[in-house]
């Protein structure tokens, strides 16, 4: 078979569109002029219901206000509930890791009710 026949065929063309070599030359037919792919159908995609309105945030106690307005900001409070249960200086290395590292805007008074609320609601391991 003549390579450029061979190339043809095998970029895909069928036997049909390439033409008969003659005298070491290759003539391509065009193909006929294409359909048009079918219409895309638009379907209803599944109903999905969310939890809007839901407001869950911290259980009421001392320090939830502070860990409301300092934690809230990036964390939700499912998140920062889940967290396992750590000691008191454990819990000061998270929150002084926030504002040193993250540059969370916590003032010094809120950082100490911050790491006693959750060590408070969880209990110390």
């Amino acid at each position: 078979m003549d390579p450029c026949r061979a190339l043809a065929l095998a970029a895909g063309l069928s036997a049909a569109a390439v033409a008969a070599p003659a005298a070491g030359s290759l003539a391509i037919t065009p193909p006929a002029t294409p359909t048009a792919a079918p219409a895309l159908e638009l379907h209803a995609g599944p109903e999905v219901d969310l939890p809007f309105g839901e407001d869950i945030g911290f259980p009421a106690g001392p320090g939830a206000d502070a860990a409301s307005a300092n934690c809230l900001t990036c964390h939700s409070a499912d998140h920062t509930l889940n967290q396992p249960s750590l000691s008191r200086a454990e819990w000061r290395k998270v929150v002084d890791k926030m504002v040193t590292a993250y540059k969370a805007p916590i003032a010094p008074a809120d950082a100490t009710a911050i790491v006693d609320y959750p060590t408070r609601i969880k209990g110390e391991p």
